[in-house]
């Protein structure tokens, strides 16, 4: 099977959509220039204005996402080293549009995907810190997430479906390989820690060569901080993990072994969803081939 397309959306989110919310719920803001910015697997982002944006959820399963963000971002926000889109407005539903939808404000910044570091071993250390900032025990109330946080055993079925999903365009025998190895370990024994969830590459923003925001908290939960470790792979090379390893919380080697794990799922993850984005293709691939290589 071939790499397959991102989730159709269920509603067209337009422009002219995004003039109705505002107009109906927050009219102060109706006059502002709406300019497309993104068009993700869950939500639709335009820039409002020069100091604003506005995230709208493209299907059903991600509304319940933005609606976590409402909740929570306000209340991690004060904890963090680095910016993230706590929302100033709230879109609730109406009849013009059924789900949550959210005013957040505008931060600086182009893809990590796209922008390289100018300093990546101080970078290293403000991610880390950033994620011991985060990585704290979570309330009961924290939201639930199938797919994110768990048992790393767990995520071995999804791990080898997508694996077969890609064919021969992978060889699979020392991805499988690497992925026994990893997952392995010993599993999280301690409480759960809340976790931004979906960490990567694409959801970290640069300017001036410095990070200056962390964005898309839709998969926001708790459970094993390992699956935000992913990100070490992503954007460090072995020298630099270090650094941002002992920055997180001085890792144990069972946590830094399963984040290596979740960054390996994450290759193949975006090796499978890349059939119309390109750079999720160059993600998966870089992902892939640094885990394997270390």
């Amino acid at each position: 099977m071939a790499a397959q397309n991102m989730p159709a959306a269920e509603i067209d989110i337009t422009e002219g959509l995004v003039r109705r919310l505002l107009d109906e719920q927050h009219p102060d803001l109706a006059d502002l220039q709406i300019r497309p910015l993104a068009n993700g697997w869950d939500n639709v982002i335009f820039r409002l204005g020069d100091e604003l944006t506005v995230r709208v959820p493209r299907r059903q399963m991600a509304a319940r996402l933005v609606e976590h963000e409402q909740q929570w971002l306000g209340v991690l926000a004060p904890r963090l080293s680095i910016p993230i889109p706590v929302p100033t407005r709230v879109g609730v539903p109406s009849d013009q549009f059924p789900w949550h939808w959210s005013v957040c404000p505008w931060l600086e910044g182009q893809m990590a995907a796209d922008t390289p570091l100018s300093d990546p071993v101080a970078e290293a250390l403000r991610l880390g810190g950033f994620l011991s900032g985060l990585h704290t025990p979570a309330p009961d109330d924290a939201p639930h997430n199938p797919f994110r946080g768990q048992p790393i055993a767990e995520v071995t079925p999804r791990f080898e479906s997508n694996l077969d999903k890609l064919d021969s365009s992978v060889d699979a025998r020392p991805v499988a390989a690497r992925w026994s190895e990893l997952a392995g370990v010993p599993e999280w024994e301690n409480a759960p820690v809340w976790l931004h969830g979906d960490l990567h590459t694409a959801n970290v923003l640069v300017h001036d060569g410095s990070l200056s925001a962390v964005i898309d908290f839709g998969d926001i939960t708790s459970g094993d901080p390992a699956v935000d470790l992913a990100i070490a792979w992503m954007l460090f090379d072995s020298r630099q993990r270090e650094v941002f390893r002992t920055a997180a919380g001085d890792i144990d080697q069972a946590t830094w072994s399963r984040g290596q794990a979740w960054a390996l799922h994450f290759a193949i993850v975006y090796l499978v969803n890349s059939a119309d984005n390109q750079r999720f293709e160059r993600m998966g691939a870089a992902l892939l081939e640094a885990v394997l290589s270390g």
